[in-house]
């Protein structure tokens, strides 16, 4: 599946906008089609949430080509100066994965 990273834009630098941690989730797929999304932007506990993302294996996100029913998971962190994206179809949402997905459904904002 689709991994990037990318240094952040303009606005994610230097105390602008876009300067602090930020997690987005979304869920789109299964049998309905619906797509569900959850966001965090920690402050008081960044340095956990940093670890997290670092845990995950962001340019090794296995495929699942028989999955056509099941749920994808869209992850996006952005740490300035960088962002980093994953697309983890859900039987490869195991360990780091899924453990920072369930953190941000936990305490995230749904959208």
């Amino acid at each position: 599946m689709a991994t990037s990273q990318r240094d952040a834009g303009p606005d994610d630098a230097g105390g602008g906008p876009g300067s602090r941690l930020s997690i987005l989730v979304v869920r789109s797929g299964g049998l309905a089609g619906i797509s569900q999304q959850w966001q965090v932007e920690p402050d008081a506990d960044a340095e956990d949430w940093i670890a997290m993302v670092q845990a995950c294996p962001w340019g090794s996100v296995g495929r699942d080509d028989a999955a056509r029913d099941r749920f994808t998971w869209r992850i996006e962190a952005r740490m300035p100066p960088r962002l980093r994206t994953a697309s983890v179809p859900e039987s490869e949402l195991v360990g780091p994965w899924r453990a920072l997905v369930e953190r941000v459904q936990e305490v995230g904002a749904r959208g």
